[in-house]
């Protein structure tokens, strides 16, 4: 785990002892690992960080409401179908069984990044980003891929990976999960770091930020979230803020903070509670 943490340290994402073992434990056991947690705490980084660091393709499924199988696992290519379909019945170079068979063949099967995963296995680090957002039926669709991960298309059979990637699936909790997915999956609560954490992670991720300006900004970005906002800052946030600062060559006070609030708070009325707090935010 020491060394793990140093390779993700080394691609720039501090992880701490909770979560870097279970990192380690989901590469050793080949357990997807579900990531939740507020908006901006690092889940969908640290997926791009290993996948660096590991020196693996990234391969990211990011979900939404609606999304079927074939925006994730694959569809066939109807507009070569056709093509073929066409020459094959100009030429009569094949019979109708023939060309059945080749039609729903690999040569016409667009892949999407869940059976893109399968196929790439431990060459490939799978993203499935905010999977709170799908829909239940879409969860039900991954339980297959989750448990033996493998995939059934009718027309081919089930295609399955002995050496499968690493998965990492995160979810902002705008609903709840449900236990069956949940079951299949290593579990990690990501929340925000202690002052004196996020302030490390500002000078790692963004070296040409002082240490005092990292620690006035998170301290501020740390009184943000005490308030009652519609969005709460989450560490990205925090990056932004001291990187904006340091280009613009600003120390951090009511003046700075006004000029650059949109980098740090992103709702209208959060904005408006905030400019009239700006003293008490930015105090030493």
């Amino acid at each position: 785990m020491p060394e793990l943490t140093a390779l993700l340290r080394d691609g720039g994402y501090l992880a701490d002892r909770g979560l870097a073992t279970a990192v380690h434990v989901a590469l050793s056991l080949r357990r997807p690992i579900l990531l939740e947690g507020e908006v901006g705490v690092g889940k969908t980084e640290l997926a791009k960080t290993l996948a660096t660091v590991l020196g693996r393709r990234l391969i990211r499924l990011q979900c939404y409401e609606g999304i079927d199988t074939g925006q994730a696992m694959y569809e066939w290519d109807y507009a070569r179908q056709m093509l073929y379909i066409r020459a094959m019945g100009e030429r009569d170079a094949a019979s109708p069984g023939e060309v059945v068979s080749a039609l729903f063949g690999a040569d016409f099967l667009v892949e999407r990044p869940l059976l893109d995963a399968v196929r790439a296995g431990s060459g490939a680090v799978l993203l499935i980003d905010e999977i709170d957002r799908a829909d239940d039926e879409f969860e039900a669709f991954l339980l297959e891929l989750l448990a033996e991960f493998q995939v059934t298309i009718p027309e081919i059979g089930t295609i399955r990976s002995d050496d499968p990637p690493l998965v990492l699936l995160t979810s902002n909790r705008t609903r709840e999960l449900h236990d069956a997915l949940k079951r299949r999956c290593l579990y990690h609560w990501l929340g925000y770091p202690d002052a004196e954490r996020e302030t490390e992670i500002v000078t790692v991720r963004e070296p040409g930020v002082g240490i005092e300006l990292a620690r006035k900004v998170v301290a501020a970005v740390h009184r943000l979230r005490e308030l009652d906002l519609a969005k709460p800052p989450g560490v990205a946030e925090s990056i932004d803020w001291a990187r904006t600062l340091a280009f613009l060559g600003e120390d951090l006070d009511p003046d700075s903070a006004e000029l650059t609030l949109g980098t740090v708070v992103k709702d209208h009325d959060d904005i408006e509670l905030v400019r009239g707090r700006l003293d008490d935010l930015t105090a030493g």
